[in-house]
């Protein structure tokens, strides 16, 4: 269909997409889940073209995708993987979606039985687990993406995802990072830059044990995360706080001013499918997600989760 960034379309009828589905109710190995019947039949507009993605399963690096995007405003919700509270955006093949135009009548939303019977059979993963497109990407998306593949930052402009000069920053980043990367393998410690960290120059100072903070949050209440430096002091070597990550691009909302939209206590392993229940509760930001600034502009946006350690409360205006 050659979608772009802001173009109208309208998610098909759950009929019409139970006949594009194999009997594992995916297309391509990537799955339709309950949680998008909710949106047959909608107008939506494209938010990102998901020609790529990062692999944060086995931590690969970009990986191809064929034929995908993201529309403006339909995340998960986790209705049908017990609740997970991970937000991830969905994956909607050009199969599923038709081109509209501007006040042309919409479909009517007729429901089909066979396709949730379908999807609930498929969503379980064993006794204890859950499939989902998360779990399931690795399959969805088998071919790895080089750096040097130049294609791609084409694709990034053509496809409206970022402009030129996001484009030419974000490869650049890429470039010393993997000269950083040559650097800590080859190099004497004493010619390396910034002890060769990353771009972004997040380093853990705060040992083994990390600390801990229960500010009690809730939804609805006016945040301002912490300078880079006050949450480096609360990471250890490997960037974790009691098992959770802070990332480089994490550090780029520090100072920021934000509304807490959630509590998050349930989220999906994506490498087992397992439910985790987190020990101590993390937090969901408004308007705040991975924007690929750091990596090779991945159109996936994860939700990131903050500690409240990382946080501090501020007065509404």
């Amino acid at each position: 269909m050659n979608l772009r960034v802001g173009d109208l379309v309208e998610v098909r009828s759950a009929a019409e997409i139970l006949a594009t589905l194999d009997e594992r109710g995916e297309l391509d190995d990537l799955p339709f889940m309950p949680e998008m019947l909710a949106f047959c039949g909608r107008r939506m507009t494209v938010h990102k073209v998901a020609h790529k993605l990062c692999d944060t399963i086995s931590r690969s690096g970009m990986r191809r995708m064929d034929d995908a995007v993201h529309l403006t405003g339909a995340r998960c919700d986790g209705g049908g993987h017990g609740g997970c509270q991970t937000a991830c955006s969905l994956y909607w093949k050009s199969a599923w979606l038709k081109r509209v135009e501007p006040g042309e009548p919409a479909a009517p939303a007729i429901p089909e039985e066979r396709l949730l019977k379908l999807l609930d059979a498929n969503t379980r993963k064993g006794p204890d687990g859950y499939a989902c497109q998360a779990t399931e990407l690795l399959r969805a998306a088998p071919t790895c993406l080089p750096f040097r593949d130049l294609g791609q930052y084409v694709t990034d402009v053509r496809s409206g995802n970022v402009g030129v000069a996001q484009t030419v920053r974000t490869f650049l980043v890429g470039l010393f990072n993997r000269f950083q990367d040559v650097s800590r393998k080859r190099l004497p410690r004493p010619l390396w830059i910034r002890r060769g960290l990353r771009w972004g120059f997040i380093e853990g100072r705060a040992g083994k044990v990390t600390p801990t903070a229960t500010l009690g949050l809730r939804p609805g209440e006016l945040v301002r995360i912490r300078s880079k430096d006050e949450i480096l002091d609360t990471l250890n070597d490997d960037l974790l706080n009691r098992g959770m990550g802070f990332e480089e691009e994490m550090a780029r909302y520090c100072g920021r001013t934000a509304r807490v939209r959630a509590r998050v206590e349930r989220c999906l392993d994506e490498k087992t499918g397992r439910m985790l229940t987190m020990k101590s509760p993390c937090i969901i930001l408004d308007d705040l997600v991975c924007e690929g600034v750091y990596n090779a502009n991945c159109p996936r946006e994860f939700v990131p989760f903050w500690r409240e350690i990382w946080l501090e409360r501020v007065e509404s205006p």
